[in-house]
C-alpha cells in the first residue's frame, strides 16, 4: 500500500500566529518591540508618490517647444495651485496673450524644451499600515514594517474574496440551513457570521450592504459568486474585491457542508473578536483565506489540528483542483504505478469515493487530508 504526506488546511484552537506587516515602499515604523497592538492600530506609515500630470504648454501657448522655459512663471520645484497660470506669452504689441494653467495642485517636476511639455507631480498620498491582528510586536523591520505575534485560534479556508477586516464571531441561529437574503439583518452589522452550509449570492450581496464584516461557510454556488463579482474567477490572487464583505469558504464550491471539527471550533469561538482575510492564491506561493481569533494563553495549552498526516485507504480527503474542486471523499485505493494524466505527465494517483457517490481517480497532489 502506498503512503504519502499531504499538507492540509490549518484548523487549530491554539497556536502561535506570526504576521509580517510591510509597507509597499519604505516609510516610518510607529511602534516598538513589545508594544501591544489592536487590529486597527497604525504600525507604520509612508507617502506614496503622487501621479504626474503632463501639461502641453507649447501647444497651449502656440509657441515652439524651445521657447517654453522662457515663458514659464515658475521654476523647477515650485508649488502651483490648480487653475493657476504657470506660463504666459503675449503677441501683437502685447494686446493679446495666451496662458497655460495647472490642471491640478502639485510641484513642477520638469520643463522640457524638446517636447514643450511641463510635468506637475501631484501631492504624495499617505499610506497607513494597520496591525490587522491583536497581538504583540516581536520584531521591527527598519523603515518597512513589523512582525506581530499572538496566541490564537486559526481557521484556514480553501477559497475567499475580500480583504482584511475584524469583527465579532456570530453563529447563525440555524447553521445547518443555507443562509438566504432574508437571514441578513441589520443586527448582524460588525459581525463575522458562521454558517455550516451555503450562502446564496443574494445573501452575500446583502451582507455587504448591511455592514456584515465577514462570512464563513462551507460553500457557495460558483455561478452566484461570479454574478456578484461581475467576472469569472481566475487563478490570480484574490482579496481586493470591492463587495463590502469578506468571504471565506472552508470547503469549496457547491453544496458542501463544513467539516465537523471546523464548525465546532468556530462555534466555540462565538462572541469573540477576530480578524478575517479572504486573500487566496492557489498557485505559486499558496495563500489561504483565514480567520484568526486571538486569545491569552500559551500555544502549548491545547492544540487541535485538522489536516496533514499519512494518506492511506480510508483517509478522508478534500479535492483541491478542478474538476472536483472542494469535494470531500474517502480514499479507496493507492496504486503504486505511475499514471499518465491529461497534461501528459505521469504521476501517482489515488482512487476515492466522493460524498456525491462518484468514484474518481485523482492525482495525489490534488488532494489534502482532513
Amino acid at each position: 500500500m502506498g503512503t504519502a504526506y499531504t499538507p492540509g488546511l490549518t484548523v487549530t484552537s491554539n497556536t502561535i500566529v506570526r504576521k509580517t506587516r510591510k509597507l509597499p515602499i519604505k516609510g516610518t515604523v510607529l511602534v516598538n518591540v513589545g508594544d501591544r497592538v489592536e487590529p486597527d492600530s497604525t504600525v507604520a506609515r509612508a507617502d506614496l508618490p503622487g501621479d504626474l500630470d503632463q501639461i502641453k504648454v507649447a501647444h497651449m501657448l502656440g509657441a515652439n517647444p524651445a521657447e517654453v522655459p522662457g515663458k514659464m512663471l515658475f521654476k523647477l520645484g515650485d508649488r502651483v495651485e490648480q487653475g493657476q497660470v504657470i506660463a504666459r506669452t503675449t503677441y501683437f504689441f502685447g494686446w493679446f496673450k495666451s496662458e497655460a494653467k495647472a490642471p491640478s495642485t502639485g510641484t513642477i517636476e520638469y520643463i522640457s524644451d524638446v517636447s514643450g511639455n511641463v510635468g506637475v507631480r501631484l501631492p504624495p498620498r499617505p499610506v497607513e499600515l494597520t496591525a490587522y491582528v491583536q497581538g504583540t510586536v516581536v520584531e521591527v523591520i527598519p523603515d518597512e514594517g513589523v512582525v506581530i505575534e499572538t496566541p490564537a485560534a486559526l481557521v484556514q479556508g480553501i477559497f475567499g474574496i475580500g480583504g482584511e477586516r475584524e469583527g465579532r464571531l456570530h453563529v447563525m441561529p440555524e447553521p445547518d440551513r443555507t443562509i438566504e437574503e432574508r437571514d441578513i439583518t441589520k443586527e448582524l452589522a460588525g459581525r463575522i457570521i458562521i454558517g455550516r452550509r451555503l450562502i446564496t449570492g443574494a445573501a452575500l450581496r446583502r451582507a455587504g450592504q448591511t455592514g456584515v464584516v465577514g462570512v464563513v461557510v462551507g460553500g457557495i454556488v460558483d455561478k452566484e459568486l461570479v454574478d456578484l463579482l461581475g467576472y469569472e474567477i481566475g487563478v490570480a490572487i484574490t482579496g481586493d474585491e470591492q463587495v463590502g464583505v469578506t468571504l471565506v469558504l472552508t470547503e469549496g464550491f457547491g453544496e458542501i457542508e463544513m467539516a465537523h471539527k471546523t464548525f465546532e471550533l468556530l462555534r466555540s469561538l462565538e462572541g469573540r473578536d477576530g480578524s478575517i482575510n479572504g486573500a487566496t492564491q492557489i498557485r505559486a506561493g499558496v495563500i489561504r483565506p483565514e480567520v484568526i481569533v486571538p486569545h491569552p494563553g500559551s500555544a502549548s495549552d491545547a492544540t487541535v489540528a485538522v489536516g496533514g498526516g499519512e494518506l492511506k485507504i480510508g483517509s478522508h480527503i478534500r479535492v483541491i483542483r478542478e474538476p472536483n474542486f472542494g469535494h470531500l471523499g474517502t480514499v479507496t485505493a493507492l496504486p503504486h504505478e505511475l499514471v499518465l494524466i491529461e497534461t501528459g505527465a505521469k504521476v501517482r494517483v489515488l482512487r476515492a469515493d466522493l460524498d456525491s457517490g462518484e468514484a474518481v481517480v485523482v492525482p495525489r497532489a490534488n488532494v489534502e487530508l482532513l
